[in-house]
């Protein structure tokens, strides 16, 4: 009986220490060092969300059940350390105690520093102390946490959501494009680049070192961080595709800085891609639909260089280097399915086109502006 009451300690010991591992990795560490437990609860977590998302027609509605994910997985996690060090102390305390179950009551006493159940011997007081710590120092880490993937989530969202007035809901390349010539803003285009360029580099950081915040959402269910980088990449690509003597250096910069975050989240997400692409290799997007969306800025006299077959080559051999990789992370986090965004695998079919506001004036009557305002989108 004493060597398996052992046994029992040494198997505790490893419990304790893998748990403790798995929060240094997860909460101290600044790096994408995941342990095994938090990659599986994560997995788990996302599956049965996508379950009960597919319960659901509506994009909408799938949108406000994926909501719940990150936190789930939070807690979850927060559940799993506890539970493990609950289990891991009460087993090294049974050499100690009576039997296993007083092990666990000594234990969840001390755990949860409620301290009406002891041994009052050296050797279980200092498990005791240990214990008391442990839960003490697991759940301060997981508070002092949130603040900082909240003000992660808001630095985000902030420009995202700016982002909406600029390129659609959900975002596009070729709408930001139409957008900025319509209200004659095409010369603010390199100050945009500029700020998605480090907003990119603050992604890369922030979603490798707190992975989480890759599956937090947008508060509006048609916005998204993925779909945001895509849009201003894309509308960076064509600028420079249709305008190469006139696009802005800080374009190649945006794209640069772009599609090597989305290269870190992918690895993080154990999603491959080619690091080295060829220019003429193969992508997603057609040329009827690289037609059919550049159509749209250059009715409204976007000033381009080159012809549709002519700048054609010359975006696909940028969006060869981050097509694939932001398909493969909107679908994986269930972003809005926009244009030029790839498909959606539990929403099949499904694809949201921006609308453009209604530009209403004093001189319309009521029913002139609610007609005009029957385009009113995002």
């Amino acid at each position: 009986m004493d060597v398996l009451r052992w046994a029992g300690f040494v198997m505790g010991l490893v419990i304790v220490l893998m748990a403790g591992s798995s929060v240094v990795r997860t909460l101290i560490v600044p790096r994408s060092l995941q342990s095994f437990l938090s990659r599986s609860i994560a997995r788990y977590t996302a599956a049965a969300f996508a379950f009960l998302a597919r319960r659901f027609d509506s994009y909408e509605a799938r949108d406000r059940v994926l909501a719940y994910q990150a936190p789930g997985f939070l807690l979850c996690l927060l559940s799993a350390w506890l539970l493990l060090f609950l289990i891991g102390f009460a087993l090294m305390l049974w050499p100690f105690v009576r039997d296993l179950s007083q092990g666990f009551l000594e234990s969840g006493s001390s755990l949860f520093t409620l301290g009406f159940a002891s041994t009052h011997e050296t050797a279980p007081t200092l498990l005791h102390f240990a214990s008391a710590a442990t839960g003490l120092v697991v759940v301060a880490l997981l508070v002092g946490y949130l603040p900082t993937l909240y003000a992660a989530f808001n630095r985000r969202e902030t420009v995202v959501t700016m982002l909406q007035s600029r390129a659609g809901a959900p975002a596009w390349g070729p709408e930001l494009l139409l957008r900025y010539q319509n209200v004659d803003l095409v010369h603010q285009l390199p100050t945009l680049y500029t700020e998605w360029e480090r907003w990119a580099a603050d992604v890369a950081e922030s979603h490798t070192n707190y992975p989480v915040l890759i599956f937090f959402r947008s508060p509006h269910p048609l916005r998204s961080w993925i779909l945001g980088l895509l849009a201003v990449m894309d509308s960076a690509a064509l600028y420079l595709a249709f305008c190469p003597k006139t696009a802005p250096t800080e374009a190649r910069l945006c794209l640069r800085m772009g599609f090597l975050a989305l290269r870190d989240v992918a690895t993080f997400l154990e999603i491959g891609y080619d690091p080295d692409p060829l220019p003429d290799d193969p992508i997603d997007l057609t040329f009827e639909e690289f037609a059919a969306g550049i159509q749209r800025f250059i009715d409204i006299g976007f000033p381009v260089e080159r012809s549709p077959q002519e700048a054609w080559p010359h975006f696909r051999g940028w969006r060869v280097n981050y097509e694939s990789v932001a398909y493969r992370i909107a679908d994986v986090v269930s972003a809005p399915p926009g244009p030029w965004s790839g498909t959606r695998s539990n929403l099949p079919g499904m694809e949201i086109i921006p609308q453009r506001p209604a530009n209403r004036t004093p001189e319309d009557s009521g029913t002139q502006a609610r007609e005009k305002g029957a385009g009113v989108g995002h």
